[in-house]
C-alpha cells in the first residue's frame, strides 16, 4: 500500500461511516415517498387525519398528533398508524418537522431543539382548532424522542397528556457501533453536524441528549410510554430506548408476542401488536390484552 492510499483511508471511513450512518437512519425510519406527500392535506383529509373540523369525543377527548421520525414526513410514516387510530375514534393530526433547505419529503434532519419548537407551534394549532385543552402524542423513533425536549422545556408538559413512543431513541443510539468510526476521524463529527444537525444530535452522548437528560428522563404530570422490539438494528442497544422515573411504562413487543421480528421500521409502520399498545396507552382505562393477534 503506498502513502498516499494510506493516508486516504481514516478519510474513506469517514466518508463510509457518514454515508452508512445516514442511511442506517433514513432506511429504517423512513416510508418510501408517495405522490400523497405532495399533497398531504387532501390525502390525509380524505383518509380521515389532519381535519381540523374534526372535534374530539367524549370517548376520545384529546386529538392525537402523530410526529415522524428521522427521514419521514407527515403521510409516509403513518399511513397505517393514522388510519388504525381515525378508525378506532380519534381525531388525528401529522406534522413535518426539521427540513432543510432543499430537501423534499425527507424531514427530522434540523436540530431537534428547533424541530421541538415546530412541534410546540403545531400543538397550538391542533389544541385551537380542535378546541381540547390537552392533546397526547406518538411518535416514531426521532419522533417518540424529541417531544421531551418540548415537554422539558418549551412548557408542553402543560398541554401534553401522553407521549407514546415507538422505538424512540431517548437516551441516543449508537447504530450498532457505527458512530465510533466517526470519533475515529477528526472533524467528522462537525461534517455531520453541519451536513444534518439532527443527526448528529442523535448519536449517543451528543450535547443536545445530555441536556435532554440531565435530571431525569420525564415530567410530572404527563404518562410516559415506550414500544420498543428487541430487533432494533437502528436504535441499539435497544434498552436505551426505555425511560425511567414516575409515570413511566416500558414495553418489549416481544414480550406480549414472541413471535414478532419487527425491527426499526417494521414497528413504526405496520406492527399491529405496537399499535394495539399505542392504543392501549392512549385510552388505559379501556386497555385490553395485546397478543400476537390483537388488531
Amino acid at each position: 500500500m503506498n502513502t498516499t492510499t494510506h493516508r486516504a483511508l481514516p478519510w474513506r471511513r469517514a466518508a463510509t461511516a457518514l454515508s452508512a450512518l445516514a442511511l442506517a437512519f433514513g432506511a429504517a425510519t423512513a416510508a418510501t415517498p408517495t405522490a400523497a406527500a405532495a399533497t398531504a392535506s387532501d390525502a390525509t383529509v380524505s383518509a380521515g387525519w389532519n381535519d381540523y373540523s374534526c372535534k374530539p369525543s367524549a370517548a376520545h377527548p384529546r386529538p392525537v398528533v402523530l410526529v415522524h421520525g428521522t427521514l419521514g414526513n407527515s403521510v409516509d410514516n403513518w399511513l397505517a398508524l393514522a388510519p388504525y387510530l381515525v378508525a378506532r375514534g380519534y381525531c388525528v393530526f401529522s406534522l413535518d418537522y426539521g427540513q432543510l433547505s432543499g430537501v423534499p419529503l425527507f424531514h427530522g434532519l434540523g436540530p431537534v431543539d428547533k424541530s421541538a419548537e415546530q412541534l410546540s407551534a403545531y400543538v397550538d394549532r391542533v389544541l385551537a382548532a380542535t378546541g381540547a385543552a390537552e392533546t397526547d402524542l406518538v411518535g416514531h423513533s426521532q419522533g417518540g424522542m424529541m417531544p421531551r425536549y418540548y415537554l422539558k422545556f418549551l412548557g408542553g408538559a402543560a398541554k401534553v397528556n401522553a407521549l407514546v413512543g415507538i422505538a424512540p431513541d431517548n437516551h441516543g443510539t449508537d447504530v450498532n457501533g457505527l458512530t465510533r468510526l466517526i470519533d475515529q476521524v477528526p472533524g467528522a463529527k462537525k461534517y455531520l453536524e453541519s451536513l444534518a444537525p439532527g443527526l448528529n444530535d442523535q448519536i449517543v452522548g451528543s450535547d443536545f441528549l445530555n441536556r435532554l437528560n440531565e435530571g431525569g428522563d420525564t415530567v410530572p404530570g404527563v404518562r410516559h410510554t415506550v414500544i420498543a422490539t428487541k430487533y432494533d438494528e437502528v436504535v441499539t442497544p435497544y434498552k436505551s430506548q426505555f425511560l425511567s422515573g414516575p409515570n413511566v411504562r416500558n414495553v418489549l413487543v416481544q414480550d406480549l408476542c414472541p413471535t414478532d421480528v419487527s425491527g426499526h421500521l417494521g414497528i413504526g409502520l405496520a406492527d399491529r401488536v405496537a399499535f394495539h399498545e399505542a392504543a392501549n396507552a392512549l385510552d388505559p382505562a379501556h386497555a385490553t390484552p395485546t397478543t400476537c393477534t390483537s388488531r
